[in-house]
């Protein structure tokens, strides 16, 4: 679970720092016109920056508990750069739609590690759909956990009366199905085996 580690300090890290740091906070987060003025960076780099301390609390305990349960799986057929780069893609690709559709929109902004994260948990459901998970001390299994996820995101970010990019969390899951799936694509039959039989376990 190096990798998972490694990505928890450095977001850490920056993300602190820009508490902080107002411009440096502004450099890093997602901004369509520093995006048109060649900063292709921020794509990456917004992942790495929160906007509080409970946002970033949330998003790394979740990315401590599932990264180092997928970590594993994926170095065997990638290894430990592979994974990296799997988590940063997942960062770029759950943030495009956002991008594209606030293309010419100067006040939008973004920031957070949840498109990323998301992919990293739904690797995780593909892999083990009915293990038991806690959200806020409740247990849930995990497919269902996954249900009411999407479905709430789709609703949520139809309204759009909060501040939460949920797109970047529906991309993100999506992106890492499709990548895990790609990566293994025996993966569809073991996950389909899976949820006809389930077997609750904790986690």
């Amino acid at each position: 679970m190096l990798i998972t580690v490694l990505l928890i300090a450095v977001t850490c890290a920056v993300s602190i720092t820009c508490f902080s740091n107002a411009s440096l906070l502004e450099r890093l987060l997602l901004w369509p016109p520093g995006l048109r003025g060649g900063q292709y960076d921020r794509l990456v780099t917004n992942a790495f920056v929160h906007a509080d301390g409970a946002h970033l609390a949330f998003n790394m305990i979740t990315l401590f508990f599932f990264g180092r349960a997928v970590e594993p799986f994926f170095e065997r057929y990638i290894g430990m750069v592979g994974f990296a780069l799997f988590y940063l893609g997942a960062a770029v690709v759950s943030v495009a739609p956002s991008v594209m559709r606030h293309w010419d929109d100067s006040r939008y902004r973004s920031l957070g590690a949840s498109g990323a994260v998301s992919a990293v948990l739904f690797a995780f459901i593909l892999l083990a759909p009915w293990t038991t998970i806690y959200v806020f001390v409740i247990p849930v299994p995990a497919i269902v956990y996954a249900a009411a996820f999407l479905a709430y995101g789709l609703y949520a970010g139809r309204l759009g009366h909060d501040h939460i990019n949920h797109s970047a969390h529906l991309w993100g899951a999506a992106f890492g199905v499709v990548f895990a799936l790609v990566m293994e694509p025996r993966l569809a039959s073991v996950f389909i085996q899976r949820l006809m039989n389930p077997s609750f376990g904790l986690y």
